[in-house]
């Protein structure tokens, strides 16, 4: 192990306030294998792939001589990070679900230990109704943000069809107007608004991570502690042609057809489990990157200087209100994506994700990390749901020679209830839901999702394209 004045990085502000006592926070990435897996390889692709990737895959956090955190370089066992579940052997692919679900479930709550470098490897070996094998990473957050992780996952796969080629994504259009050009007085209003709506966000968002909380319904569980308590992990997988048939169909966004479909299955869930929350205060918070970039970069690009994409935790948050269940929302649950159209256009228009960057910055450098882990500890406690998306290839993906059915992904550490997290993967976007076991009916929760989805395809098909219905 090498000395303590070897040490050179620091610690990022953010991979403090993600590594404390308020907030211990894990991105975990699931790759679903078609084909048994073979472990055989294992060895070479611990020791050549995964840890070359970055040098905090093989660094502990440290403080110096001046109580500053540094990242020290250790040397790293391959036993201690690479975990092999033994199951009973010869069972149906359906009591395997069963036990995959309780060791997800497991993890989902273990800490790793801060004496070895902050990350898992899991071979689950066994067939599920999914897969034929799954490969589980599990990364503290400290390491990086959503966009790095996913991205260092990324650069360890290549395309099953040609390995040649690079994996490739949707195209990201900037979801930003195309540049006006009207003059200056004519844009003046806009201006305006856009100003007056970001101090108007930015003011609500940090009343509402200090003060007000959601209302007590099926989804905020009021008990302290949720992030030290069991969570249940599940999947939905939609048709991605049939959600750009509906985006087509209503003239929106898929991410306003997205969002419609998650709000309006959580007030489906809501009424289910008691008719009269259907129009109790509820808030989403919606997880972000601040990168002013599409696709993901390449490592090498991520650690070069003045990266335009840098490695590392470059998020913030915006709250976002659950629209209500009216009578005329039954009736048509479209209006749940007009609603969540509005919001997102409303949203884009203005600056409050960096003005949120710009709040922690400044509560960092006066307060010190483990005050802003308290911050954010406050705003999910003080949210119902919190939503996370990433874009993942267009094509089908293998890692050593094993080609990748599925891919998905969640977050661990908050204390909020539910967690949606999004991500397309070829021709399926696949919607993961971590609910808080024994709070959450998972089950209901996951059938109201599907029926939100149905019933939403089921109008959009009805009506002409790009037609809204009032």
């Amino acid at each position: 192990m090498d000395n303590l004045e070897d040490v050179t990085q620091p610690v990022s502000p953010s991979g403090q306030y993600f590594n404390t006592p308020p907030l211990c926070a894990y991105v975990f990435g699931f790759l679903e294998s078609e084909i048994p897996i073979d472990d055989s390889q294992t060895m070479y692709l611990f020791q050549h792939v995964f840890l070359p990737i970055n040098p905090r895959f093989s660094s502990i956090m440290v403080k110096d001589k001046d109580e500053k955190m540094k990242w020290k370089k250790v040397e790293v066992d391959p036993k201690d990070h690479i975990k092999v579940p033994i199951f009973p052997q010869n069972e149906s692919n359906e009591l395997y679900d069963q036990y995959f679900d309780d060791y997800v479930s497991k993890i989902l709550m273990e800490r790793t230990p801060q004496d070895k470098p902050l990350w898992e490897i899991h071979l689950i070996k066994y067939p599920t109704t999914n897969a034929e094998g799954t490969l589980i990473f599990k990364l503290h957050h400290a390491l990086g943000d959503g966009y790095s992780l996913m991205g260092a996952l990324l650069s360890c796969l290549q395309r099953a069809d040609d390995p040649s080629l690079p994996l490739s994504f949707p195209n990201r259009k900037s979801s930003q107007l195309l540049p006006s050009k009207k003059s200056f007085l004519m844009k003046f209003p806009s201006t305006i608004l856009s100003f007056f709506n970001s101090f108007s966000d930015f003011g609500w968002s940090v009343i509402k991570s200090s003060i007000i909380k959601d209302d007590k319904t099926p989804i905020w569980n009021s008990e302290e502690g949720l992030e030290f308590q069991p969570s249940v992990l599940s999947n939905l997988s939609f048709s991605l042609d049939e959600i750009k048939t509906i985006k087509s169909k209503l003239g929106v966004t898929i991410n306003d057809v997205i969002t419609g479909i998650i709000f309006y299955g959580i007030r489906l869930y809501m009424q289910e489990i008691d008719n009269k929350t259907r129009t109790s205060n509820s808030t989403g918070l919606v997880l972000l990157s601040t990168r002013n970039i599409g696709n993901y970069q390449s490592i090498q690009d991520m650690t070069k200087p003045n990266s335009k994409s840098p490695w590392g935790n470059h998020i913030s948050f915006l709250h976002v209100s659950i629209p209500k269940l009216s009578t005329a929302g039954l009736s048509n649950p479209l209006e749940f994506v007009w609603e969540a159209q509005k919001i997102i256009k409303r949203k884009r228009n203005t600056f409050t994700v960096y003005l949120i960057e710009w709040l922690l910055d400044m509560e960092l450098k006066l307060r010190g990390h483990e005050a802003v882990a308290k911050h954010i500890y406050g705003t999910l406690r003080n949210s119902s749901v919190v939503i996370s998306n990433l874009i993942g290839p267009v094509e089908p993906m293998a890692l050593a020679n094993h080609p990748v059915k599925g891919l998905y992904f969640t977050m661990t550490g908050g204390p909020e209830s539910i967690n949606i997290a999004v991500m397309s993967y070829t021709k399926t976007l696949r919607i993961t839901l971590k609910t808080h076991k024994g709070f959450i009916d998972e089950q209901k929760f996951k059938l109201c999702m599907v029926r939100a989805f149905e019933d939403i395809s089921k109008v959009a098909m009805e009506i002409p394209s790009k037609t809204k219905i009032n």
